[in-house]
């Protein structure tokens, strides 16, 4: 903790955006005192303070009520860890931090920004994680995600929420009821929250594997809204996706590093458990992609055949209405023909041709009987009756 100490304490290696500048109402400057500097200023508003403490060998020593309390705490406490967790941090409390505990100022600027993609970044001693925990909103259909921030140190663990999930409460009681796994360091803490987060995405696993299958139920149903529900189950996977799987490379770079920094062979068997968990959880939300893709398809196939199903007895519909006014028509004009002879022989003119011939009106009567009987055929040959 000494060496910590010392580059916190060196102005070299400060950078300009962690100065903070001394109070107006400061008493005259004294001759700089031999022992380090004092800790960074009492906290006015703790509000984002969910819990500090800290720890030796496994167990609860303290629990401070402020950031500079902790901080004087942990310097006189030489083999202890502090387990710091915030929940939506100001910008004050993050440069305090960063100030106490020399954290990168790229990694401080990502946990103030938040909206990061899951990641792990190593700064010197510092390792800086950013998870995305996840929960399963059954009446929504929604997946909530929160994001998480940790800094691992050699004698501290950071964390800041931005979000509903995790519950670190849940963590921290855990380990502090196996003080033999909490011995083993911040490590051992990192691990803890890993395994939260991970278990956390098993009821989502759960809740969308139960939605997928009332979608394909509702597929061969032909339920008409269910499109929309296939599509937004869809868009809230490519989220969980993008959560669950930069995880895999995450815990496997952490795997890679055990002999160089010499990670307990418990704590290694752990990590592997959890890394196992990811890319079966990674895994079951690629299946989920694909199967709601495919599901999207079939649906597609279903409503097109449904709508050319429509389609053909309307069609079907129209033919027979068209054959029926096809027969509607041919009769029609049959009986127009006996009717206009009719008219015109009607007629009572004086000197129309054949008024008065004695075979007018059989020949009339013919003519009739020709023409019904000749378009008869007609409509019959082309088969309009």
């Amino acid at each position: 903790m000494s060496d910590r100490r010392m580059r916190t304490a060196s102005p070299a290696k400060k950078h300009a955006w962690r100065r903070r500048p001394a109070p107006a109402s400061a008493p005259p400057a004294r001759p700089a005192p031999a022992e380090p500097p004092p800790a960074a200023p009492v906290q006015k508003d703790q509000g984002s303070i969910v819990q500090a403490a800290l720890y030796r060998d496994g167990r609860r020593v303290s629990t401070p009520d402020s950031l500079a309390e902790t901080f004087r705490e942990l310097r006189e406490q030489p083999c202890g860890m502090a387990w710091i967790g915030l929940h939506r941090p100001t910008e004050s409390e993050l440069l305090s931090l960063a100030e106490e505990f020399d954290l990168h100022e790229l990694a401080v600027e990502d946990a103030m920004e938040a909206h990061q993609r899951p990641k792990l970044e190593r700064y010197g001693d510092t390792l800086f994680v950013v998870l995305r925990a996840a929960r399963y909103l059954d009446a929504q259909e929604e997946v909530d995600f929160g994001e998480l921030h940790v800094f691992v140190g050699r004698d501290f663990v950071i964390t800041v929420r931005h979000g509903a999930a995790p519950d670190l409460s849940a963590v921290r009681r855990r380990m502090e009821s196996t003080p033999e796994l909490l011995a083993l360091g911040p490590e051992a803490v990192l691990y803890a929250i890993l395994d939260a987060v991970v278990d956390g995405y098993a009821p989502v696993v759960a809740g969308v594997q139960i939605d997928i299958d009332e979608i394909e139920t509702e597929v061969f149903g032909g339920d008409p809204a269910v499109s929309r529900r296939i599509y937004e189950l869809a868009r809230e996977m490519v989220e969980f996706q993008r959560a669950t799987r930069p995880l895999v490379g995450m815990l496997h770079a952490l795997m890679a590093g055990f002999a160089k920094y010499g990670t307990d062979e418990e704590l290694q068997r752990y990590l592997r458990d959890v890394a196992d968990h990811v890319t079966h959880t990674s895994e079951r939300v690629d299946g989920f992609r694909q199967a709601l893709a495919d599901i999207l398809t079939v649906n597609s196939t279903l409503v097109t055949q449904q709508q050319n199903a429509e389609m053909r007895a309307l069609a079907e519909a129209g033919f027979e209405q068209n054959e029926e006014i096809k027969k509607i028509s041919a009769w029609a004009a049959i009986l127009f023909a006996p009717t206009l002879v009719g008219t015109i022989y009607g007629m009572n003119f004086d000197t129309m041709p054949e008024l008065h011939w004695a075979f007018g009106y059989p020949f009339a009567i013919s003519l009739m009987g020709v023409v019904c009987v000749s378009l008869y055929f007609i409509f019959k040959h082309r088969h309009w009756l």
